[in-house]
């Protein structure tokens, strides 16, 4: 309780302050808003970081990495290590054409024809790997850098050390179409982290601005009398300062009231794509992952640092194709290609793609040999076939922020079964990114339980090879 030290009159406790004015600004969870101290080491060529997140995982040989070499061996078993699905008819080809896109030639399924016809903007990783083929960890490693749900999520860490570049919006937002993703929000959790450095996630299923950032507007308290409030809890803190001494869950939480309160006029129009023209919002699609993209280009715009949109389907199926892959995986991609290529081409039409690194990714491939499912018959059913999980080779697709353009880097062997040349971990795509926001990603660290820690742990290269 805190007394007014010039009478004997008790005032309002700190959690009965925070309590009343929480229920004008919303526990919206607004914390990754506010400006860090910059902690940038090399010239940056990108100011934030736009991560089409596709969950699920996309087939590498059906997207970006053709192989013609499983005609020769359909149907033959694999062998070794990797060979772990007991119910298979061995190898299967993708029946999906390749074309030579762009002046660079670069290989694209046809499956992919938007991205295809703006691959000049856009350098394909072909050689990435990750650690684990289960999505729970293969998730949280290229989100957080761990298979374990105990780190910052790469959001975080960007926020941590660059800040925010409005300090009327949150600068790490979660764009996702249903509360439904694996893992959930230990992927973009700010762990030990102070809390300033968590994201604001969104649920984009209803793209009311009301809707998108729930209970941000006061129905009671005009904004003078919101700041008169945020002027008396700031004296309260300053005196809980003083008497107590740093209390950093008060300043957090103070923080994001700050930052709702000046949001009740730059979420409506950030978080309104209802203001863009039809024209506009055609080119995207009608889609929860279209608008989320339209969405994360207006926020990009308005100065979020790192903005993530995880990928389901209009019915809330990701890319987990372990049966009918043949007919799944090009309805997948219709809708991600039409909004992923909208955005990359709406980033350069506005001169935002020199300074705004977009990364298409999923957590790992799927395997060059089929998933049988078993029919009516008990027997497997050709038509139902699918990919299992596949962790040694995969591809993701990178534009924009100082990435060289027109680019196919590493490559697998020709089954892509595992990567073999320029092989990169997620540790040295981790490294990349931080790198071209101006970050080394050996000295952006944070001590905690007395250790130093960083988003690579002691792995991570930076792909200096991709860079412009």
């Amino acid at each position: 309780m805190w007394t007014d030290p010039t009478s004997p009159r008790p005032l309002l406790t700190r959690r009965d302050v925070l309590q009343r004015l929480s229920a004008g600004f919303g526990a919206i969870g607004l914390a990754g808003m506010v400006n860090a101290m910059p902690k940038q080491q090399i010239t940056p060529r990108a100011k934030r970081v736009i991560f089409l997140f596709m969950n699920g995982a996309p087939s590498h040989i059906d997207t970006f990495d053709p192989k013609p070499a499983l005609k020769k061996y359909e149907g033959q078993q694999p062998s070794g290590k990797l060979y772990k699905a007991p119910q298979t008819s061995g190898f299967m080809s993708s029946p999906l054409k390749f074309e030579r896109c762009g002046q660079s030639g670069i290989e694209v399924s046809e499956s992919l024809p938007r991205l295809g016809s703006i691959i000049d903007d856009c350098c394909v990783i072909r050689s990435m790997h990750t650690d684990v083929p289960n999505h729970e960890p293969a998730l949280l490693m290229m989100n957080t850098g761990n298979i374990q749900p105990i780190r910052p999520s790469l959001g975080s860490w960007v926020l941590y050390g660059l800040g925010s570049e409005n300090e009327n919006l949150p600068g790490f937002v979660v764009l996702r179409p249903t509360p439904n993703i694996v893992v959930g929000p230990a992927l973009w959790s700010n762990s030990f982290l102070p809390a300033e450095y968590q994201a604001t996630g969104v649920i984009t299923s209803d793209m009311a601005v009301d809707k998108l950032v729930a209970n941000v507007r006061n129905p009671i308290l005009s904004s003078t009398q919101q700041r008169r409030q945020l002027d008396f809890i700031q004296r309260l803190n300053e005196r809980h300062a003083a008497l107590r001494g740093h209390d950093t869950a008060l300043e957090a939480q103070i923080k994001s009231m700050e930052t709702a309160a000046r949001m009740q006029t730059a979420a409506s129009d950030a978080f309104d794509i209802s203001r863009e023209p039809a024209k506009t919002r055609e080119m995207y699609g009608d889609t929860p992952f279209g608008r989320s993209c339209l969405l994360a280009r207006r926020l990009a715009e308005a100065g979020v640092r790192y903005t993530s949109v995880y990928y389901t389907s209009s019915n809330n199926q990701p890319w987990d194709t372990h049966s009918d892959h043949y007919k799944r995986h090009p309805e997948l991609c219709a809708d991600s290609d039409r909004a992923s290529a909208a955005l990359i081409s709406d980033l350069k039409q506005r001169g935002l793609l020199e300074d705004t690194l977009v990364v298409w990714t999923g957590e790992f491939g799927r395997t060059p040999y089929s998933q049988d499912q078993k029919g009516k018959d008990k027997k497997p059913d050709p038509m139902k076939r699918g990919r299992d999980h596949h962790h040694t080779t995969f591809s993701t697709l990178l534009a924009g922020g100082g990435i060289q353009g027109g680019l196919a880097y590493g490559s697998s062997d020709e089954l892509g079964m595992n990567a073999v040349e320029n092989k990169v971990h997620v540790h040295d795509l981790h490294a990349t990114i931080l790198h071209l926001l101006g970050l080394d990603h050996e000295q952006l660290t944070y001590r905690y339980a007395g250790r130093d820690f960083r988003l690579t742990d002691v792995y991570g290269d930076v792909v200096t090879d991709i860079l412009a």
